[in-house]
């Protein structure tokens, strides 16, 4: 599992803890962004007493997709098989990674899904309910893709999904990232799985979520859906 960390020294040795404790035979590659409240050192201290904790440390912080491209190329470059992501602040659940690891045996990319039915959300405002909600149906409307969780980020991938959506043409560096793989997984005929998760609100640090983040996520889906609902036009004409 790829965990991203910028500033999650409250967090991340006990999310990493209970995911061992849920997932005992499942390793885990921290990604660091430089993060100025001692996260490196934390992981670094964790990866020298656990075999199956690493850790990769980054110049800056970069966004979230840069930190998952750069997880992803380390966990294909040492050879396996399955690779997860999921958020250090405890809004993914690791009791509940087993769900996503039983739909993987029919899918090649399985996302932890808060908007299918039986999932839910603990402790977010009306507010940001709606924001996600009306953001999921916006990306399923623009791009024309099913899956009503695309920003989700708990999530498996098979390594052949991975090598099959060329990462290294991937631009997205901020929560936009999550998008855009789900709809390059399902533009390259594989097939995706929503199972219902639970997903609860932080409740130590800061969220990375800001109002540049999501102006971000607009303007690339709208990009994105502009070009592919161009590109039917001109199929069209073409017959």
């Amino acid at each position: 599992m790829v965990l991203p960390t910028y500033n999650e020294a409250e967090n991340l040795a006990w999310i990493v803890g209970r995911l061992h404790a849920a997932q005992p035979d499942v390793d885990v590659l921290v990604v660091d962004d430089a993060s100025p409240d001692g996260t490196g050192d934390i992981a670094d201290e964790l990866a020298g007493t656990d075999p199956r904790v690493h850790v990769l440390h980054r110049t800056g912080k970069e966004g979230l997709g840069a930190a998952y491209l750069h997880g992803f190329a380390h966990a294909l470059d040492s050879g396996y098989d399955v690779i997860g992501e999921m958020d250090a602040d405890g809004s993914h659940q690791p009791e509940q990674l087993h769900l996503l690891r039983d739909a993987l045996a029919d899918a090649d990319l399985v996302i932890g899904s808060r908007w299918v039915p039986g999932g839910t959300v603990v402790n977010w405002p009306r507010r940001r309910e709606l924001l996600s909600r009306g953001g999921n149906l916006y990306v399923r409307l623009l791009l024309g893709i099913s899956v009503r969780d695309a920003t989700a980020g708990f999530r498996l991938y098979r390594r052949a999904t991975l090598e099959a959506i060329d990462l290294a043409s991937v631009q997205s560096t901020g929560y936009v990232f999550q998008t855009e793989l789900a709809a390059r997984t399902l533009q390259a005929g594989l097939r995706v799985r929503e199972v219902p998760i639970e997903f609860v609100e932080r409740e130590r640090g800061d969220s990375k979520m800001s109002g540049a983040v999501a102006a971000e996520s607009l303007r690339r889906i709208t990009t994105w859906g502009l070009r592919e609902r161009a590109a039917q036009v001109r199929r069209v004409l073409a017959r």
